[in-house]
């Protein structure tokens, strides 16, 4: 055993290795944004996960607090949904605006808050900004239908109508897109919410808000909640009768609990779970176009992304000359505070998810796996984890039976086709797949037999605000994005007009 396989196995080395800082004047650009917030009574720490210093607190509010912003938001929803499709619209295209303006201050608030290199957090700007456009058109395109009973006896007539209040629950990895992905299809639809943003990472959500309401939003259609009691938060509101709509991105036994809940009140719910993305590399795959594909689908967001690559199968033929690459491509990364200017791959979210991350190489090695490069964190400051490859890796390991949300490749071989689509659904998860294979039949076969509600084929970033995401299985239930994410937000109603003969 190497000397680095044997600290790998201890899962406890960190790398002296250099990081790159920050720099000093970025940092002070995200600073004034988060003095320009107000938050008021400070409850809830929120640190930089690259420097592990405390940046900002937030209100800790109470269950009748939170009671309390879901009656203004219900207050103020009468008023919006009686507005015109095109006056909804025109808000949302004056708040995309302004996301697009302050571009700069929002990529820098969540690199500070959430560590995402800044090259990531201006993708993540337009990514979130592109849910505004896209409802602010969608807004005035209604779904409805207009045809006659089967006896002729009637017409039919069917129309959308806001669902209600929407309690919007949102992840940290990506404290804008989440936010918007539900906020601009709930006020498009005509309803108001209730939104209630990680802990870790609030701060880019109460910007956000702060510039919706500059559009035009009014105030009280959109209420943000943060808790350090996120379960009595769900108790407590869940089960309100004003509320009538529940959206969640996280983890599934999180969402299982949020779903027993919403049954008691019997409310619409979105549910955007947990996932374990299988990658499939085929021998005629175009190396260069699988290895971009791949550390694009893994090393995003370092690695902490409910659609990254988590089992990466490779076909025998190209096995060898794939894994030497794509370790060659991680050795070149550069790691360091998100706002460093040449960073490439940014901080964890906190010293957790490195310790995780260590779990699952010691646990990965010892089981037999080869460690090609990385498998440390680093002396510091900050929750880093090295850009790691690990080969011939156990399909019974923790790495390929759990999400990893982190910047872990594990490789696993494959010889035939049948044996790869075996590997990728045997999972309780169907969120996201990929398939990398210049041959097109094999490509759209294998993407139609995997599981999953999500595929990449010969590319690693599947996502887009035009297309329903969301998964099968475990992995959640409901779309969001596309014209399927304003369905979730509407409730369909018919009236019978009857017919009298003439």
């Amino acid at each position: 055993m190497s000397e680095t396989t044997e600290l790998a196995a201890t899962g406890t080395e960190r790398s002296a290795q250099a990081l790159v800082p920050a720099d000093a004047g970025r940092v002070a650009l995200a600073d004034a944004v988060i003095e320009s917030l107000e938050l008021g009574a400070a409850g809830i720490t929120v640190h930089d996960p690259a420097t592990a210093e405390p940046i900002a607190a937030v209100p800790d509010r109470s269950v009748d607090e939170a009671l309390e912003a879901v009656a203004r938001a219900d207050a103020a929803g009468a008023e919006w949904a009686a507005r015109s499709a095109r006056q909804r619209a025109e808000v949302l295209h004056a708040w995309h605006a302004l996301l697009v303006e302050n571009t700069e201050q929002i990529a820098h608030l969540i690199s500070r808050e959430m560590g995402k290199t800044l090259t990531e957090a201006r993708g993540e700007v337009k990514y979130g900004a592109d849910f505004v456009r896209w409802y602010a058109e969608e807004a005035v395109r209604p779904a409805g239908g207009y045809r006659p009973t089967p006896d002729g006896g009637a017409d039919l007539l069917t129309r959308r109508a806001p669902v209600g209040l929407a309690v919007l629950i949102t992840p940290w990895n990506f404290p804008l897109a989440m936010a918007t992905r539900k906020i601009a299809p709930a006020l498009a639809a005509g309803c108001p919410v209730v939104v209630k943003p990680a802990t870790a990472t609030p701060l880019t959500t109460y910007y956000a808000v702060q510039l919706a309401r500059r559009a035009g939003v009014p105030e009280g259609l959109i209420e943000v909640i943060t808790t350090a009691d996120s379960a009595a938060f769900s108790q407590a509101v869940l089960a309100d009768p004003r509320v009538r709509k529940v959206s969640f991105t996280g983890s599934t036994p999180v969402g299982r609990t949020l779903l027993e809940l919403a049954a008691r009140n019997v409310l619409r719910s979105s549910m955007e779970l947990g996932g374990n993305a299988p990658l499939l590399v085929f021998d005629d795959a175009d190396l260069e176009r699988a290895i971009e594909g791949t550390l694009a689908a893994k090393l995003r967001n370092s690695g902490q992304s409910c659609i990254g690559a988590n089992r990466i199968y490779v076909q025998s033929g190209i096995a060898e000359e794939f894994t030497a690459e794509l370790t060659r491509r991680f050795d070149e990364v550069t790691v360091g505070a998100g706002l460093g200017a040449a960073v490439q791959l940014g901080a964890m979210i906190d010293e957790r998810a490195v310790r995780q991350m260590h779990e699952f190489t010691r646990d990965a090695v010892q089981r037999g796996a080869q460690l090609r490069t990385g498998g440390h964190g680093y002396a510091g400051p900050g929750s880093f984890f090295a850009p790691t490859v690990l080969d011939a890796v156990d399909r019974d390991s923790a790495v390929a039976r759990q999400e990893i949300f982190g910047p872990i490749a594990a490789i696993q071989r494959f010889e035939t086709e049948q044996q790869a689509l075996t590997l990728a659904n045997d999972t309780e998860y169907g969120l996201a797949g990929y398939v990398f294979s210049q041959d097109l039949d094999r490509a759209l076969n294998v993407a139609d037999r995997l599981q999953t509600g999500i595929v990449g084929i010969n590319q690693g970033v599947p996502s887009n605000a035009a297309a329903p995401f969301g998964g099968v299985k475990h992995s959640g239930l409901g779309r969001e994005g596309g014209a399927e994410g304003l369905e979730e937000y509407q409730s369909v109603r018919f009236y019978n007009i009857a017919r009298r003969d003439t």
